[in-house]
């Protein structure tokens, strides 16, 4: 019997991945196949599994790389295959994504189909720039309505008239080329010159910004400041809150644009940090890890790692590779016997703990050289040393440790490759938009990097997490570079935040 097919209408939410469902996230992660528009977080579609098909439908104002009745006949035919289809919406799929058009092909086709609803931008955006739509001081009634429509052709579906003596606030999106005319038919239908209106553009997400104004100020301050779409508008005395509540828009690394060059699946972590600070993130993978070249000797050192004294883990993708390994092999961790376990730093020892062993050894200097110093306290002489390692690191600890008197063998649990995927356009967003400031946690990040081809933005600066890091970009790049003191992803951040002041 072949597998039923179902598809996922789903809202992704304004922008910030903080906002997106549970739900939504489950159908991300689970599908077959992802259908998405031009998100304002190209990070959700790093989500999906390995195989997923992925099937770019743009939908950005006039840009739309598949017109509307290609993109419902390739639902209903992923569906009909027997596909778990997720339809990826920004914002919630019913308010102006044409979630209801989709849903109706769905059901004529006779195919299984579920509504995810999402945050909308309608609600979403205001909130961040520090207006409540609705609030007991002004209002308690909310109108949401497109400005998509051209307010002075004859046929529009909108009652400018009634609109402009609604009470309460009004909401609209998709209007900021139309905006002079909207403001016009408002004053028109009886609304007053100083209304106060505001607009924000890619809310809830590191671009946001907003602009306001009154009705009869707003377009002429959008025109002089080329405030561009996508945007919110909110009109009516609501706006005055922001005043007092705007919270989005103060955080410490608000309008710097940060590029996170960490592989696909520990992008987040750094991006998560440095958004939560205001910052607006691009997830730049330049790496990735695949096995190592020799599955065979890998799994052997894994089996036999109960006959060692020590096992010394230096990244957290060594950890992950060998313990996942490990209890392929073995039921019990007690079969790891009595080896005591050594982490190059916090992040690594984190990992570590993950798998519900404890850390005997952590450097105060998160380096290979502070590794070598924690040891030079223990008495290692004649002792069997495993260290799990990347095929390309360099040979410090093997030597460190064999000058020590232990006998020291290798585990090459992965290997690092330059990364040539750029499924959610990041590549090109950094060509075209720049970024004030690069990280790079790792030598092979920053190789990587320069080996895309993409040209140093200008008056972009570099972050490294270590001297070794450092080192490596400066062999390769002119352009000015801090370097963490603190050699993680805290010493990383916090000296992004003395750099810009904001310590």
């Amino acid at each position: 019997m072949s597998k039923q097919g179902i598809c996922y209408l789903v809202g992704a939410g304004p922008g910030d991945p903080g906002l997106v469902t549970l739900k939504a996230k489950e159908c991300i992660e689970t599908c077959d196949v992802l259908v998405y528009d031009a998100l304002s977080s190209a990070e959700l579609v790093g989500w999906t599994k390995k195989g997923c098909e992925l099937i770019f439908a743009g939908k950005r104002a006039a840009d739309h790389a598949i017109p509307q009745d290609q993109i419902n006949a390739i639902i209903v035919e992923k569906t009909l295959q027997g596909k778990t289809v997720t339809r990826l919406k920004g914002g919630d799929p019913m308010i102006f994504g044409r979630g209801g058009e989709e849903a109706a092909e769905l059901a004529e086709a006779g195919v299984l189909f579920e509504i995810v609803p999402g945050i909308s931008s309608t609600i979403a955006g205001p909130a961040y720039a520090g207006i409540p739509v609705t609030h007991r001081d002004h209002c308690s009634q909310l109108t949401i309505f497109t400005g998509h429509e051209d307010p002075t052709k004859g046929e529009t579906s909108l009652d400018f008239d009634q609109l402009a003596k609604t009470p309460g606030t009004k909401v609209f999106v998709m209007g900021v080329s139309r905006l002079r005319g909207i403001c016009e038919e408002f004053l028109k239908g009886g609304a007053m010159e100083d209304t106060p209106i505001a607009l924000t553009r890619w809310a809830t997400t590191g671009k946001h910004r907003t602009v306001q104004g009154t009705l009869a100020t707003i377009a002429d301050i959008v025109e002089e400041q080329n405030f561009q779409s996508p945007a919110v508008a909110v009109i009516g005395d609501v706006v005055r809150e922001r005043d007092k509540i705007n919270w989005f828009e103060t955080r410490p690394l608000f309008g710097k644009r940060i590029v996170v060059t960490r592989t696909r699946q520990q992008a987040g972590g750094l991006s998560r940090r440095l958004r939560q600070l205001g910052a607006d993130v691009i997830e730049l993978p330049t790496i990735r890890i695949e096995a190592p070249a020799d599955k065979r000797d890998f799994a052997d050192s894994v089996a036999h790692a109960h006959t060692y004294d020590w096992l010394v883990f230096t990244s957290p993708n060594g950890v992950e590779r060998f313990f996942d390994a490990f209890y392929a092999t073995y039921e019990d961790a007690r079969s790891l016997g009595g080896c005591r376990i050594a982490a190059i730093g916090p992040s690594t020892r984190d990992k570590i703990r993950d798998y519900h062993f404890a850390v005997d050894l952590l450097p105060d200097r998160f380096v290979a050289e502070g590794l070598l110093d924690a040891f030079q306290k223990e008495s290692i002489e004649h002792q069997k040393i495993l260290w799990v390692k990347a095929e390309e690191t360099r040979d410090v600890i093997f030597d460190g440790l064999t000058e020590q008197g232990a006998i020291v063998d290798t585990c090459l649990a992965y290997r690092t490759v330059p990364e040539t995927g750029d499924p959610t356009g990041a590549a090109r967003q950094l060509r075209e938009e720049g970024a004030d400031l690069i990280t790079f946690t790792s030598g092979s990040t920053v190789e990587s990097f320069f080996k895309m081809g993409i040209p140093w933005p200008e008056s972009c600066e570099a972050a490294c997490i270590g001297p070794v890091t450092a080192k490596t970009f400066r062999l390769n790049c002119a352009a000015p570079a801090i370097e963490s003191e603190q050699h993680d992803l805290d010493g990383l951040v916090a000296t992004i935040l003395k750099h810009y002041g904001k310590a």
